[in-house]
């Protein structure tokens, strides 16, 4: 077992704290102040240590800077109960193995322990690498998303209406922007206009436009997604969402290629090509008389089904290191896919497809220790999600670490680090009035 160093000031947690180690079979030695942790850090090798970050006229965040430079490969952990974003992030910047919470279970510290051995050891898990990662608008190489390519790669030259139809996160839009760059339309607009992100009462006038005194609010002309995307290509995407009432103008749009915003007298002509999406099963909601029949089969004339991340497993590995190479520029690092982490990734039944999986990888980018990311770095990632998606308050100690981590890595920008973690920017407020970092 490696030798431990204690810096802590207060002698009833070093006492406790070097106790509890020895008995585990630690040798430790434990000093109460900055100067001592100097000193010997001056004249001797420690693999591990451990150290409070408020200690006298100097801080932890000084015996991490000293450890680190005696010993680049010394894995540092910090403990404090003041807890700041300051420290935190100087400590991460410092590159400490870890910075946990007072009060704290001692066996809480004993697996940060276990885990800094781990990484001094190294691993077996070898990193897992893909040659000649493909740039393109579409990672994936599966039968599944052949057959999409090859559908794409005939409807793009022609005018046809296009309806695309898969599972939130599959890349509808992105399909759709393919066939729009493809198209001799290309370098025209594209405008996309999310459907269930609009009222009712607004749809109208987000769609056709409207003018200027046309209802309460309308302080001047406004030009619709249809107009706006004139000689172009308009993407309407959840087109299931639409109420009965509007999918009878939608209808009239098609057959005719007229707009008449809000208010107005006269209807424009316009040259769109209509490629929408949705979710929903359309042919089920027009047996259903939830959707118009003659809508859906001027919207359906030609189909295009996004296979589920969980049917095409054999594009994981290209979507996993693509979307790490992102997130390893984005935020300046470096981190690792290892083999038993890809396997891990693969095994995952991705209910959120592709768009979870490149959040869960922006997040292990950042959060995984060490930035290796491997099979206990991605179980952890997915059981955290889990647990948020059941909608838990309970702020757990992992949670805590994790927001510090992110906030450290987005330089503090709240609303990046909201994203990363997959909240919203109020409940990152709520978390962090709570962990007393507000």
């Amino acid at each position: 077992m490696p030798r431990l160093l204690v810096v802590e000031d207060d002698s009833s947690v070093r006492e406790t704290l070097v106790t509890f180690l020895e008995c585990e079979g630690y040798q430790v030695e434990a000093v109460g102040s900055t100067s001592e942790a100097m000193r010997r850090l001056a004249n001797d090798s420690f693999p591990i240590v451990i150290s409070d970050v408020y200690l006298d006229e100097r801080t932890g965040l000084d015996v991490l800077n000293a450890a680190r430079s005696s010993d680049a490969n010394c894995k540092v952990i910090l403990m404090s109960g003041r807890g700041s974003i300051e420290t935190v992030m100087a400590a991460t910047r410092g590159g400490a193995f870890d910075y946990v919470a007072k009060p704290f279970e001692l066996d809480r510290m004993l697996e940060v322990i276990k885990r800094a051995e781990q990484a001094l050891k190294g691993s077996r898990d070898e990193e897992s690498e893909i040659d000649d990662l493909p740039e393109s608008e579409m990672i994936g190489s599966s039968p599944g998303m052949v057959e999409v390519y090859k559908i794409v790669a005939r409807v793009a030259p022609t005018d046809t209406t296009v309806l695309i139809q898969g599972e939130t996160g599959t890349g509808k839009e992105l399909v759709a922007r393919m066939i729009h760059n493809n198209s001799p339309r290309s370098h025209m607009p594209f405008v996309a206009l999310d459907c269930a992100s609009v009222t009712e009462t607004l749809l109208e006038s987000e769609l056709f436009g409207s003018i200027r005194g046309a209802f309460t609010g309308a302080d001047r002309d406004r030009v619709g997604a249809l107009e706006a995307a004139n000689n172009g290509t308009v993407f309407l995407d959840e087109i299931g969402d639409i109420d009965l009432n509007f999918q009878q103008r939608l209808l009239r749009f098609l057959q005719e290629k007229e707009v008449r915003p809000v208010g107005a007298s006269k209807a424009k002509r316009v040259d769109v090509r209509v490629v929408a999406a949705t979710h929903r099963d359309l042919a089920k909601m027009v047996e259903e008389k939830r959707f118009r029949e003659d809508l859906f089969y001027r919207l359906n004339v030609v189909n295009i089904k996004l296979p589920p991340l969980r049917e095409r497993r054999s594009d994981i590995p290209l979507l996993a290191h693509h979307f790490l190479r992102k997130s390893n520029e984005r935020y300046h690092l470096d981190a690792k896919l290892t083999e038993s982490g890809l396997r891990a990734l693969m095994e995952y039944q991705w209910p959120g497809n592709v768009r979870q999986l490149q959040h869960l990888i922006e997040r292990l980018t950042i959060l995984a220790p060490e930035h290796r990311i491997d099979e206990e770095a991605v179980r952890d990632a997915i059981e955290s999600i889990t647990s948020r998606d059941q909608a838990s308050e309970t702020l757990a100690e992992t949670e805590a670490e994790q927001i510090r981590r992110v906030l450290a890595a987005c330089g503090g920008n709240k609303s990046r680090a909201a994203k990363v973690l997959g909240i919203e920017r109020k409940t990152l407020y709520r978390k962090l009035e709570r962990m007393g970092l507000s």
